[in-house]
């Protein structure tokens, strides 16, 4: 069985979704998949969200689909029973890890520092999110703390296309989360051919 790095680090970005309307999850997804980007990270940004991951998981039962801005428990259970495969938290919670790690469900931390590092280690963790990564030192910072810590990391906020493998190239790094080929504008005005282009780009620029 793949388990979910194995899975992120074929797929190597992640797109950040924020959806104001459900309905549109069916046909954002379709781009996704035709465009060899078959996963998503729906934020907790909307009260769109969870029914968002319930369309998209009933439309692509094989894609990747993550939970954004989980702050809480009560998120989690929203996100499980909406049908995602990890879930992903802005900041370092103990009691949101606890909480996932109860229900059996992956999750992937914020830390940006690293004595934050160093207490999701303590619970076991061995995949982190490296946010905000931009603002916190970008590559530079990242490299310090692979240098030091044997895990891996997903760094999102400020990754872009101009510098996503750059941080592909640290060798702790699964993945990226990123923005930049979903934005909410395009998806909120359900302009998919604009967003296929984007996709395509993202998944040539990685090839």
């Amino acid at each position: 069985m793949t388990t979910l790095n194995e899975r992120l680090q074929e797929l190597k970005v992640i797109p950040v979704i924020a959806i104001k309307n459900a309905d549109d999850a069916v046909p954002l997804g379709k781009v996704l998949v035709e465009n060899g980007l078959p996963c998503a990270e729906i934020t907790f940004r909307t009260p769109a969200a969870a029914q968002a991951i319930k369309n998209m998981r009933e439309a692509f039962p094989d894609m990747l689909i993550g939970a954004g801005t989980v702050l809480n428990s009560a998120t989690v259970d929203a996100a499980i029973d909406a049908g995602v495969d990890f879930i992903v938290s802005p900041g370092f919670n103990p009691t949101t890890v606890k909480y996932c790690q109860q229900r059996n469900m992956p999750i992937i931390p914020g830390v940006n520092n690293p004595s934050l590092v160093e207490q999701a280690m303590e619970m076991g963790l061995t995949t982190l999110k490296f946010f905000p990564a931009g603002p916190s030192g970008g590559v530079n910072m990242l490299k310090a703390l692979t240098a030091v810590y044997p895990v891996s990391f997903m760094p999102t906020g400020g990754v872009s296309a101009s510098n996503i493998n750059e941080y592909l190239d640290i060798k702790a790094v699964v993945a990226c989360g990123g923005t930049w080929m979903v934005p909410s504008d395009l998806i909120d005005n359900q302009q998919w051919d604009q967003i296929a282009e984007l996709v395509k780009e993202a998944v040539t620029k990685l090839a």
